[in-house]
């Protein structure tokens, strides 16, 4: 059985994992304050799937890739199926987006939707774990306890299901920043917890491995990773907030009430012609009335 090594980088890709899967979280969180307060669905449709990419694929997808870049064999180079890897990538992402399509689409027997979209998101979530370190090649057999296979499931149904409940209970920033904080150690637990359950057995090699090297999928992961960063902020930063729905509502209505005085208003029925006053003569540009009763 070959020796692994988990942090061949030291903390440093145990450190940036964590601030990945929190900022990912914190993202995602608030995004699912601004889904709560849409007021159409095409808003809602958008936040969530907002909130999916922000956890699921930068809070859970990219703390995974960066973890394993500290991930290390004797005996063996290791490289990636680079189709593989953008599966589990989909798979965490449409995970996710189910879980919380599930938990925040509805109002009745919230909790049992937080439950069930808790499960469907955890069983995503190890499956994503799982279908990336499928897509690992190296001269060796990996294998896997079945006990700590089936921890790390549940500490990722665990994890899924808290995450949901905070996205449809939280709103302060300060329980938003906690709440990520929990969520990082969460997610990382679960990664670790599912990385420690399996061994190698090295082989000779029998040829050139094919896939990438993680240094060679470090640059485009990273910057898709940076730019989904900045998109997510952007969008977080350039949505209304309660305050600019007001104005835009009290301008609205000031504007439909101007139009509204400006309209001419309808002449009333005539009076009867016996009743009229008569109007003759023109004198200094003035009419004069003469009333027919004197």
């Amino acid at each position: 059985m070959a020796q692994i090594h988990h942090f061949d980088h030291g903390w440093i890709t145990p450190t940036v994992s964590y601030v990945l899967s929190v900022l990912g979280s914190l993202l995602g969180l608030t995004l699912a304050v601004k889904f709560r307060a849409a007021r159409s669905g095409a808003e809602r449709i958008w936040w969530l799937i907002l909130a999916a990419l922000a956890i699921g694929g930068t809070g859970i997808w990219s703390m995974h890739f960066v973890a394993m870049m500290g991930f290390d064999v004797d005996g063996t180079p290791i490289r990636y199926d680079v189709g593989l890897t953008s599966a589990s990538a989909v798979i965490a992402v449409v995970a996710v987006g189910l879980g919380l399509a599930i938990a925040l689409l509805g109002h009745a027997a919230q909790n049992i939707r937080v439950l069930s979209g808790g499960v469907i998101a955890g069983l995503g979530v190890a499956a994503m774990h799982y279908t990336g370190m499928a897509a690992m090649r190296l001269n060796g057999d990996i294998h896997y306890g079945t006990t700590r296979v089936g921890m790390s499931i549940g500490i990722a149904v665990v994890a899924a299901s808290v995450a949901l409940w905070l996205a449809v209970t939280v709103r302060k920033p300060a329980i938003i920043f906690v709440s990520a904080l929990v969520m990082g150690v969460a997610v990382n637990g679960m990664h670790f917890t599912g990385m420690s359950a399996m061994w190698v057995n090295t082989r000779p090699s029998d040829g050139q491995l094919l896939g990438a090297t993680a240094a060679n999928m470090l640059v485009p992961i990273g910057v898709a990773v940076v730019f989904a960063f900045i998109g997510l902020g952007y969008a977080l930063m350039a949505a209304p907030t309660e305050e600019d729905r007001a104005a835009a509502a009290y301008l609205a209505a000031r504007r439909e009430g101007t139009a509204t005085s400006t309209i001419p208003r309808q002449p009333g029925p005539s009076a009867p012609h016996g009743d009229q006053p008569r109007a003759s003569g023109l004198a200094g540009g003035s009419w004069t009335y003469r009333d027919r009763s004197q």
